[in-house]
């Protein structure tokens, strides 16, 4: 084979208006965002804004917002790992040596430890919430669009209409 034939262009469809304009292919997007630090000393906690917006069949909500603390997605985490076939991602770390005493910065409140735990837990959720298997968990449903997470809910997988 020549060089030219291995360079050639490939020969690609233009895209016309109407596809730009098309509605989009499936798509779920998923945004850890805000967060806000809570209380005072031993009641002290961060949670963030999980933002969420799809088109995909099985969320019978297309968006939705909901607040969540670094527990909940551990919760998440032990409920697919108990209940579904898939291989759930690692959590970032509970930064124990930040919790205590006598730092000279604002340990798990530290804004920029607080950034670095936002990017890990969003990058986190849309690793899970791409799962084609995981979609269908009512537990990545109630974490993504329940005001507030049942703990006593019947594990069980979602049916789209």
């Amino acid at each position: 084979m020549d060089n030219t034939e291995a360079t050639r262009r490939l020969h690609t469809k233009k895209q016309t208006l109407d596809d730009a304009y098309a509605a989009p292919a499936n798509f779920l997007e998923i945004d850890v965002i805000n967060p806000i630090t809570h209380g005072v000393a031993k009641k002290r906690y961060t949670d963030y804004e999980v933002r969420m917006r799809t088109n995909l069949p099985v969320f019978k909500i297309k968006e939705s917002s909901v607040r969540r603390r670094y527990s909940d997605f551990e919760w998440l985490r032990s409920e697919l790992e108990r209940d579904s076939k898939i291989v759930v991602p690692a959590l970032p770390g509970k930064a124990i040596k930040r919790q205590l005493p006598f730092r000279n910065d604002d340990g798990i409140y530290d804004e920029d430890f607080i950034e670095d735990r936002r990017k890990s837990l969003e990058g986190f959720v849309n690793k899970i919430a791409g799962h084609p298997l995981a979609q269908n968990e009512r537990c990545l449903h109630m974490f993504l669009q329940e005001p507030v997470i049942d703990k006593n809910y019947v594990p069980g997988k979602i049916r789209p209409n």
